[in-house]
């Protein structure tokens, strides 16, 4: 649920940088102003002022081009789309997606999204879970507008959500989220890493009830664990830690996306497991069964609408980060 996108990058003949280390282009003032612009002037007004913004952003940096091209075209060639291959204005239009959104973000934490635009799939199994009283860990990734799985607490009281973020503009945007809605019961949880003293506090969450998001689509910073798994037509490295606390906790382990849909979203959810299972001998197949599971069910929601995804940096680097693009 990154509400920042990844900024300039080492040129394409040098080595591409882990996407902890490139840095965030966001700031919360410039945040604020967009906000404030579309709620006294509209929609309309914000996405005049958004556009040379964004086409700014383009222009100036080639790694955030050339990390959506290379997405793009592994869409387009792993769903054989018809039609010539995406280019540079399919990559502006990509960032300007990620850029609309972000209003998305902050209109559904301030209770101002047109929520009756929210289209649910498999919500039923949320709710159940809600219903008796225990947590879980839900697997999401940096597309669409998440923050709109709130419509959830509008209908049905009891969705208490920490989503771990591995950003030091955590706290920032915890403040936003404060100024916004000051009883919102969603938090993000900054850790660069998972120590048995963050596990235990995770666990405690999820058995007073809570639930415990984790993004599965960025490999982790400091070598953490990762397997690598098909996605969109290559191998690419999926982050294990969603399915390793799910193990420790006992708990079921769901995925939740959100892609736009007509005037408004579709949030999406599936139980991916009532039950993960690490056994000893066997658990690097099992983590890789779950990373796989989850990857092919991201790339059935991408394929929807691709412009949702938003991971601007060389996502099918190989581990050693030499460059993984295909062109």
């Amino acid at each position: 649920m990154s509400t920042t996108a990844p900024g300039a990058a080492s040129p394409a003949s040098t080595p591409a940088r882990h996407w902890s280390r490139i840095g965030e282009a966001t700031c919360v003032w410039g945040v604020w102003c967009l906000y404030t612009i579309h709620r006294l002037f509209g929609r309309l007004a914000f996405r005049a002022v958004l556009y040379p913004v964004v086409t700014y952003y383009w222009l100036a940096h080639g790694a955030a081009r050339r990390a959506s091209l290379d997405y793009l075209r592994r869409m387009h060639r792993a769903t054989g789309a018809q039609g010539p291959l995406p280019g540079a204005r399919h990559t502006l239009r990509h960032l300007y997606a990620f850029a609309d959104t972000l209003l998305d973000k902050l209109l559904a934490i301030g209770g101002r999204y047109a929520f009756g635009n929210v289209t649910r799939e498999g919500a039923e199994v949320m709710l159940r879970q809600i219903e008796s009283g225990q947590g879980g860990i839900i697997v999401t990734a940096h597309m669409g507008c998440l923050e709109l799985c709130r419509v959830l607490a509008r209908h049905r009281a009891g969705l208490r959500l920490t989503v771990l973020v591995h950003t030091a503009h955590a706290q920032r945007f915890n403040r936003i989220l404060a100024r916004l809605d000051p009883g919102s019961t969603l938090q993000l949880y900054q850790v660069d890493e998972i120590s048995p003293a963050t596990a235990q506090e995770l666990a405690d969450k999820v058995r007073a009830g809570e639930f415990v998001a984790i993004a599965g689509d960025r490999a982790p910073a400091h070598g953490g664990r990762a397997v690598s798994v098909p996605f969109l037509g290559a191998p690419a490295r999926f982050p294990v830690g969603p399915y390793v606390l799910a193990a420790l906790m006992d708990c079921p382990l769901f995925a939740m996306g959100c892609i736009r849909h007509g005037d408004g979203h579709l949030l999406r959810f599936t139980e991916l497991a009532r039950a993960v299972r690490l056994p000893r001998a066997g658990r690097a197949e099992a983590l890789t069964g779950y990373a796989t599971a989850y990857a092919d069910w991201l790339a059935q929601l991408l394929v929807l609408s691709p412009y949702d995804w938003f991971n601007f940096y060389d996502f099918w680097a190989a581990p050693d980060n030499t460059p993984g693009r295909t062109r």
